[in-house]
């Protein structure tokens, strides 16, 4: 379930731009706020609608990510509020007034006062382009974005300039190679989203998320991908 936030006023550009992962322009996007550590916190698409900004987030971190975007408001001439707003959302032809999704053309559309899904099976799309979802995949104070995927989801921006969070994500991108991260496996058989998926020693070498159709996101530790894993009964495979 979704909720649709609006922020308002002549810096709303400015405010958002100096806070998420992402450029805010006059193009939809998908962003992420982190902590001053470069974790994740919450994502979200941000999409400009006259004189607002729609921030479109999982309903469970609406409440949050409303009184973390307020800490920062300052004297910055804004006004964040909630809105009624549903969406909906497919990958079919798109209705008058939708956008694409940033984030893949596999996600397909979504328009904003209108509600409805066509029946998508949005897990499978996922698994097949290992797109990480709030929650799931993408855990508050836990995930790194660039393990996650953002940057190949067009989720972060590396020349947009100072954000919460940047001076670690940059380091995570120049200065170092990523060990692990989010990955699309086979899988024989199925586990508990969260189960950890070991090596023939018993050594960990990562953890199991989103199963679909033979296929499954995990987070893993590239240097243990291969032969003999597995996931509670579940084999895993390359």
């Amino acid at each position: 379930m979704r909720r649709i936030l609006a922020v308002l006023g002549a810096d709303r550009v400015e405010f958002l731009q100096g806070l998420v992962t992402n450029k805010v322009g006059p193009a939809p996007c998908w962003a992420a706020l982190l902590t001053p550590q470069g974790k994740y916190l919450a994502d979200f698409l941000v999409v400009p609608e006259g004189e607002r900004l729609l921030i479109d987030v999982d309903a469970r971190l609406a409440e949050d990510l409303m009184r973390r975007l307020s800490m920062y408001k300052l004297r910055s001439q804004i006004a964040i509020e909630p809105t009624d707003l549903a969406v909906a959302r497919g990958t079919g032809p798109a209705p008058a007034g939708a956008i694409a999704d940033p984030r893949h053309p596999a996600l397909g559309w979504r328009l904003y006062g209108a509600e409805g899904d066509d029946g998508t099976g949005w897990d499978a799309i996922r698994v097949a382009h290992c797109i990480p979802e709030t929650l799931v995949e993408l855990i508050p104070n836990e995930t790194f974005i660039l393990e996650a995927g953002f940057e190949r989801l067009h989720g972060v921006d590396f020349r947009k300039g100072c954000y919460v969070g940047q001076e670690v994500t940059a380091r995570m991108k120049h200065k170092t190679e990523l060990r692990k991260g989010l990955v699309t496996v086979g899988i024989e058989g199925a586990a508990a989203v969260g189960s950890p998926i070991l090596m023939a020693d018993g050594r960990e070498a990562g953890t199991l998320f989103t199963q679909s159709g033979g296929r499954a996101i995990a987070h893993m530790r590239f240097d243990r991908m291969g032969q003999g894993l597995t996931a509670g009964d579940a084999r895993i495979l390359p």
